[in-house]
């Protein structure tokens, strides 16, 4: 059952780099200005924060689906969790499989519409298959390959436009060619990848735009072998995505993620597996078996690599607060205008600004506990 919403009042809105006492008005689908006297539900936010929509670029699955499935139903599955938790705008990752299995995940995604209280599927993220083989992380190493212009292209008639970033190991054979194709196409990460400092700002310098997962599946800073990161920090243009879920990354490194590259152009991202709202167990990513135990998701029966998250980016965000001392505001760019902006959906998504669409989340100021979601107009909880 859907409940229009014709305003939000009483709350701290946020405004783009602050917040304030205001309302938030509700034309139809589309935030309005004050002036529009709406009909339908009024929400009381006194003593709440109100937010935009989450806006999660990277995510594998949740509630049991996994984009990679190729499964429409599952894709409503994760649409339905992640409006629940404030994420209304989805950009789910595919892993590193055939392009037989990625097409199918294409098709999927290109057939996906959104019920009234799941979250809009906004792009695609093709984290694999052009990544090291020797950076593979829980990624499959059966159907690792050098970037193909072709078969990314293939895979984007397949989708209907769908895929906003595409990663690559830019040391690998034919990245060079394959980011000065495509650059001005698609958004191109560095991702599990073994490059240096020297090769990173090259393939920084010829378009590519992003950074994969901060210090996961790349090499570190070194004070004589700097690697990728410095190389991102130098071009103002890079934006750099990093798990904040206690769990991938110390508190004290994603704060001096958030000092080197700043809090416009730092992105928070949850890279949950289907694991993310179901309990303890085993389950499947990419063709591998993950154990989850709490909050850890590993390969190799639990005593492996990283594999994923099961922390919702709504979590992340929580985490990155409360847990990491990161910011109220710096966090709320970093997890809804950022990457709305990386993957040029920003018109729509990621402000409370008019015009925008009407995606809110009101959080209590004191615990951050999600209190009301508000997707497309509606409050769906």
């Amino acid at each position: 059952m859907t409940r229009q919403v014709s305003c939000i009042a009483n709350g701290e809105v946020f405004t783009g780099d602050g917040f304030e006492p205001s309302m938030v008005v509700v034309d139809g689908l589309r935030i309005a200005d004050e002036k529009v006297k709406g009909t339908g539900e009024v929400i009381d936010a006194a003593g709440c924060y109100v937010i935009p929509g989450l806006v999660d670029i990277h995510f594998h699955g949740s509630a049991g689906a996994d984009v990679s499935d190729g499964d429409l139903a599952g894709l409503h599955k994760m649409g339905a969790y992640e409006a629940s938790r404030g994420i209304t705008a989805m950009c789910p990752a595919t892993m590193t499989l055939s392009e037989e299995q990625l097409t199918a995940a294409a098709v999927a995604a290109r057939e996906y519409i959104p019920s009234y209280d799941e979250a809009d599927l906004v792009g695609i993220n093709m984290e694999g298959p052009f990544i090291s083989p020797d950076k593979i992380g829980a990624q499959n190493p059966e159907h690792v390959r050098h970037a193909g212009v072709d078969e990314f292209r293939r895979l984007q008639e397949a989708s209907g436009g769908l895929f906003k970033l595409v990663d690559i190991a830019p040391e690998e054979p034919g990245a060079d060619a394959f980011i000065g194709e495509l650059a001005d196409e698609v958004r191109i990460s560095l991702a599990h990848t073994c490059a240096d400092y020297e090769t990173a700002a090259s393939a920084f310098a010829k378009g590519a735009r992003h950074l994969t997962h901060l210090y996961n599946a790349m090499d570190p800073m070194h004070h004589r072998n700097p690697g990728p990161i410095p190389a991102g920090v130098e071009h103002p243009e890079v934006t750099a995505e990093i798990i904040s879920d206690g769990v991938h990354i110390h508190p004290a490194m994603v704060r001096l993620a958030f000092k080197m590259f700043g809090d416009d152009r730092m992105i928070l991202v949850s890279d949950t597996l289907r694991a993310a709202g179901l309990g303890d167990g085993v389950y499947d990513l990419g063709g591998q078996d993950v154990t989850v135990k709490g909050y850890e998701a590993r390969i190799d029966g639990g005593r492996g690599a990283l594999a994923g998250s099961v922390s919702d980016l709504m979590r992340c965000f929580y985490v990155a607060v409360k847990d990491m001392d990161i910011p109220l505001v710096s966090a709320v760019k970093a997890a809804s205008t950022n990457p709305a902006r990386a993957i040029g959906v920003d018109a729509d998504y990621g402000s409370l600004a008019p015009g925008h669409f009407a995606d809110a989340v009101v959080l209590d100021k004191e615990t951050l506990e999600v209190r009301q979601v508000v997707l497309r107009g509606n409050a769906i909880l």
